[in-house]
């Protein structure tokens, strides 16, 4: 047995020195790379789009509704009051039972119009088009149709619709900042070779001073579970993600923001609509496809927060979240494992999927086997306290040097918040994140790969939207089904 104690210390030694060099490569990598963005596209190159609209690509904003009325007139008011000369926005609703599409019609004067759809990638019918009559909603277009069951399917029919060469996938419930369109499109013009997708970080909006869907005062979550989550997502956009941008390693483009090439996602067939992760999904296939096709390309991260998010309040939704993300996760190596150190599929073959495989999808097992490991060798007397207490010491500060940084970066990208108490909050729930919050984050984890394998029936389950105005649309009911 003692043997075995030895393997398993150096093992779990050596796997968080692992991670702790690949983190800190990430940081470094990029933290070069937020410098060069923030150096490289400045407030002069967006105001070009403005003086020079004629320069502006066309993008479609893509936003899926499934009962929705809570927030959906605020949401639809804050996209179209995006400052860039030449958009759309197109609003899937997506078979809504409550008053989603009748608020939209009522609000901003929609009505049927002809229109010749084809469709390019699969999806549920649609059933009708509709546009407004008022010329001040122009570029407003809402797709109705019959319910998918998914927010794939919803995309697949906005995308079907979408008439621009790039659209943004995000979801009713973000907020975007007005900049948005301007920002996410400069590094793909200034790109020699063919941008794909690309990626802006995302933060929480449930601590933020919100007036009719427009942010007027950026703050940090009040409620405890969205706090951890806000430095959670700091981490995992300012740090992982713009390390790997640096590599073009990019493992996803987040679901609920993201810029898309359309003609590449139609050509990889679209959102896959049986899928629980179809971010890392449509990702991963458009890699394939360029692969497949020897096209070189880029995906691409920028440090900016361009969008925030109502996240999960309390443990039951971030339960449901998690399940989800969990089971998607087991999802994806089980469809794609032909990627899996496959030379022909390049980085994602040799980076992007044995990374994901060690240092996320494995993470959550090998945590909770060594737990049990260690209390076992707590109740036999084997435990050596100077290593087990000097291993302790050694995960946990490289977990908050990682918070550190990650808030050091926030701050050199653009202070949002008013003052340093906010971000010293921040910091503070790190510090303790190690023992109240990600403990739950690895069980729900682990209950989505139990529902993968034991194939229970999936169910997206009930949503609390608090909506974005500070008063309540009227007639509106809070509660509703996500």
């Amino acid at each position: 047995m003692s043997y075995f104690v030895t393997f398993y210390q150096y093992a779990i030694y050596f796997y968080a020195t692992a991670i702790t060099i690949i983190y800190f490569t990430l940081a470094i990598f990029a933290y070069f790379n937020i410098l060069k963005n923030k150096l490289k596209y400045t407030e002069k190159e967006e105001r070009i789009f403005l003086k020079y609209p004629e320069t502006a690509p066309g993008i479609s904003v893509v936003a899926p509704a499934f009962n929705e009325e809570v927030i959906i007139i605020d949401s639809v008011n804050t996209l179209l009051g995006l400052n860039y000369p030449n958009f759309e926005i197109v609003i899937v609703n997506d078979g809504s039972k409550d008053s989603t599409l009748q608020l939209l019609i009522d609000n901003f004067q929609l009505e049927e119009v002809p229109f010749a759809y084809m469709e390019k990638v699969p999806c549920k019918p649609v059933k009708r088009i509709l546009k407004s009559t008022n010329s001040e909603f122009s570029k407003l277009t809402v797709v109705d149709k019959i319910n998918g069951g998914t927010k794939a399917d919803a995309m697949n029919a906005g995308v079907n619709v979408a008439k621009f060469d790039y659209f943004i996938n995000t979801d009713v419930d973000c907020i975007l900042s007005p900049d948005t369109l301007s920002k996410i499109i400069l590094p793909v013009l200034d790109s020699d070779i063919q941008v794909i997708g690309v990626g802006a970080t995302m933060r929480m909006a449930n601590g933020c001073d919100i007036d009719h869907g427009f942010i007027s005062r950026v703050s940090p979550p009040k409620q405890i579970i969205p706090t951890f989550q806000e430095t959670e997502y700091l981490r995992s956009y300012l740090v992982a993600k713009m390390g790997w941008a640096s590599f073009n390693a990019v493992p996803n483009i987040s679901g609920g923001f993201g810029l898309f090439d359309k003609s590449v996602v139609i050509a990889a067939g679209g959102f896959d609509s049986l899928s629980h992760a179809e971010d890392m999904d449509m990702t991963l296939r458009m890699i394939a496809y360029m692969r497949d096709n020897d096209k070189p390309y880029r995906i691409l991260q920028i440090p900016h927060t361009l969008c925030w998010t109502e996240g999960p309040p309390n443990l039951k939704v971030l339960s449901r979240q998690r399940t989800r993300w969990g089971r998607g996760l087991m999802q994806i190596f089980f469809v794609h494992h032909k990627f899996l150190f496959n030379k022909k599929y390049g980085r994602m073959g040799w980076v992007i999927m044995p990374y994901t495989l060690f240092f996320e999808l494995l993470a959550p097992i090998i945590e909770t086997i060594g737990t049990f490991f260690t209390i076992y060798l707590l109740w036999s007397g084997e435990i050596n306290f100077n290593t087990f207490w000097l291993m302790l010491s050694y995960v946990y500060l490289i977990g908050v040097s990682i918070s550190i940084l990650t808030i050091t970066f926030d701050i050199t990208i653009k202070k949002l918040y008013r003052n340093f108490r906010e971000y010293l909050r921040l910091l503070l729930f790190s510090s303790v994140e190690a023992f109240f919050y990600h403990p739950f984050t690895v069980f729900f984890t682990l209950r989505g790969y139990f529902q993968f394998f034991t194939r229970k029936e999936f169910k997206w389950g009930a949503m609390t939207r608090q909506g974005f105005s500070k008063k309540p649309q009227s007639g509106i009911i809070v509660e509703k089904v996500a």
